[in-house]
């Protein structure tokens, strides 16, 4: 039997769609839609046609208007008071990928209206109270009356206060949620904020950014000091739809926008720093999904915030010469080697102390901490561990005496508002209420780890840690057509909050299943007089439930559209299966 060391047969809870007859025929008639397609909109929350129309059709002009941020008229008019008065303007961004886009749309697009810009990413090594010391050294030294933070600042009053006080003004831009004490800057742009007027609070750094450069924009548009031609603000949507995905951006909504047609302007960008690293990623920019960005590039660009220079991230996406280019997305493609190993070793680390100590599981949430673990890796290895044991995650890497935290959960436990109830404890933190991030002294992880796993005890039900695997549509094998294929790409881009929709049935086995790849579980099956094949990715160990001819199954898959020597297949990827 194939088993992988921390595999462990668990339960998955199938949980299935809602059904609406009435509202079906509804989508079915206004849209000319295949059936199965209007269920998956219904399993999806949708319960109006508007919505529909809206989520299947959205364009540009309906993103929202940058100025319904509150304090974007005070960002604009500071920003333009620096470039007529020729301020050095510093971008001060996070170090991922969110952070690198954000960073290199503002500075690529200021530039371009003739602002004196630098840009500043800290590495991970740096310590979090010391950045903005060095944020503002380098300020300083580049003669910058004005920071402008991209995708963080909104958990960093106190630092802030320290360059305001050395008489340099700042304004946050960011998209993470905010603690106890707000920033006290020149303007503050976060849909997260109390009293935010914003509609669209699942928006990235990224686009936090975006919406910075067009009410900018407009603005110069409007008084009349730069011709509507001369700016094309498309071309930065290569960007943001790389921000957004990288960041795990929820699809819907005005994100779905960006993406769209993030993606159609990546499939024609002309950065040549990005078209170096598709090439290393084997990637074909014609085909490119959001899959590609979520698997093959945005963890060489991560790398860089992980595990050395984030500021590179930047330079590849600004770079205009070719031999840099090349230079750097080489350099990137390292550095995510030597990444992956790091990452493997803590990995089999954790899985093998999981193992050895069992009884970890009997409460509903993980803590683990460690000094052998490299704090870059620690959020890769948390969500992933978050996900196979369906557990709020706290992993901590300590480096001498200080803890460098990383928090994922299940949509039950927000933790946020758990981390503020021990703020006492805890050097500072910040992030979503469902991916966070802390720096801690190391004598107070106990108490922290305590309180963390007793609360997650106390709220939590069985139930809530049993994973869970949403079903979208019942369909016959009959009705997997390419037509059909067709229907379901109304619902592309897909992503996070909108993944492409699973389906189920019952079918026979054709044939017992074999091994792929060591691991992996290929399946022949039927339905009536249908046949179709099956790929179950990490499956293998599950064989020993299949080795009968004909054994009935009730199947959860996604369809895809397999193409091998120019002919093209519906194969069915595996998530789940259930023998009767």
């Amino acid at each position: 039997m194939i088993k992988k060391s921390y595999e462990k047969e668990q339960e998955i809870l199938w949980m299935y769609p809602k059904n609406d007859p009435v509202f079906l025929k509804k989508i079915i008639d206004e849209f000319n839609i295949h059936p199965v397609t209007a269920q998956i909109l219904i399993s999806r929350g949708f319960n109006s046609l508007e919505d529909i129309h809206d989520h299947l059709y959205a364009k540009l002009p309906n993103l929202y208007d940058p100025y319904l941020f509150k304090d974007m008229d005070k960002a604009v008019e500071r920003i333009i008071h620096a470039i007529k008065n020729k301020e050095g303007i510093l971008i001060y961004g996070d170090n991922d990928v969110d952070g690198m886009t954000a960073t290199a749309l503002l500075s690529e697009f200021l530039a371009y209206i003739n602002a004196d810009v630098f840009y500043f990413i800290p590495n991970a090594n740096m310590q979090r109270k010391n950045v903005m010391k060095e944020v503002l050294k380098y300020a300083l030294k580049k003669r910058c009356s004005l920071i402008i933070t991209v995708d963080c600042g909104i958990t960093s009053a106190d630092e802030i206060e320290y360059a305001i006080k050395n008489k340099v003004d700042v304004i946050v831009t960011d998209h993470h949620e905010p603690i106890s004490k707000i920033p006290n800057c020149i303007a503050t742009l976060n849909p997260k904020l109390l009293n935010n007027t914003y509609p669209n609070r699942d928006i990235t750094g990224v686009g936090v950014a975006f919406k910075l450069a067009h009410a900018i924009t407009d603005y110069l548009i409007k008084k009349k000091q730069i011709n509507k031609s001369k700016i094309d603000l498309k071309l930065y949507l290569d960007l943001v739809a790389l921000g957004t995905i990288a960041d795990m951006g929820v699809l819907l909504g005005e994100n779905r926008i960006f993406i769209r047609y993030g993606i159609e302007q990546l499939k024609k960008t002309q950065r040549i720093g990005l078209l170096k690293l598709f090439h290393i990623c084997e990637i074909s920019k014609n085909d490119l999904t959001p899959i590609d960005i979520a698997a093959k590039v945005a963890p060489r660009l991560n790398s860089l915030g992980r595990i050395a220079d984030p500021s590179k991230g930047v330079k590849l996406l600004l770079v205009r010469d070719e031999q840099t280019a090349s230079s750097l997305a080489e350099e990137l493609d390292l550095y995510n080697i030597k990444r992956q190993k790091i990452e493997r070793l803590a990995s089999e680390d954790i899985d093998i102390y999981i193992k050895k100590n069992p009884k970890i599981l009997e409460n509903k949430a993980i803590v683990l901490c460690s000094n052998k673990w490299h704090p870059g890796i620690i959020p890769i290895i948390t969500a992933r561990i978050a996900k196979q044991y369906n557990r709020p995650t706290m992993l901590i890497a300590i480096e001498r005496n200080i803890g460098k935290g990383s928090l994922r959960t299940i949509p039950e436990f927000p933790i946020l508002s758990v981390l503020k109830k021990k703020e006492d404890l805890i050097i500072n933190f910040g992030g979503h209420d469902y991916a966070a991030g802390l720096t801690i002294l190391e004598e107070n992880i106990p108490k922290l780890k305590k309180f963390f796993i007793s609360y997650a005890n106390r709220v939590l039900k069985d139930r809530d840690v049993i994973s869970k695997l949403y079903l979208d549509a019942a369909i016959n094998f009959k009705d997997l057509t390419f037509d059909f294929m067709e229907s379901v790409k109304l619902l592309e881009p897909f992503g996070t909050e909108n993944p492409p929709p699973i389906l189920y049935c019952d079918a026979y086995q054709s044939w017992k299943p074999k091994i792929v790849g060591k691991i992996h579980l290929k399946f022949y099956l039927v339905q009536n007089d249908r046949s179709l094949e099956g790929i179950g990715f990490g499956m293998g160990y599950r064989r020993h439930l299949l080795i009968k001819k004909d054994v009935k199954l009730k199947i959860a898959f996604i369809p895809q559209i397999n193409t091998f020597l120019n002919k093209s297949s519906i194969q069915l990827q595996i998530k789940d299966f259930k023998v009767f």
